[in-house]
């Protein structure tokens, strides 16, 4: 799942909320990956969402 690492990498270097097209084009991979990604990471609670369609890391 080295997706989901480079989603939340992406998230944490960011230091801001981004959409998950934004996360695709600054990580190089197809946007339903990172939906995917964002799926995951927010059941396992890595991730939250401060307003809808944006996501960022949950520390």
């Amino acid at each position: 799942m080295a997706e989901v690492e480079l989603v939340f990498k992406v998230l944490k270097e960011a230091g801001k909320p981004l959409k998950s097209k934004e996360i695709a084009e600054l990580a190089g991979i197809d946007k339903k990956e990172v939906d995917k990604a964002i799926k995951a990471l927010k059941k396992e609670g890595k991730i939250i969402s401060p307003k809808r369609c944006y996501y960022a890391p949950a520390e």
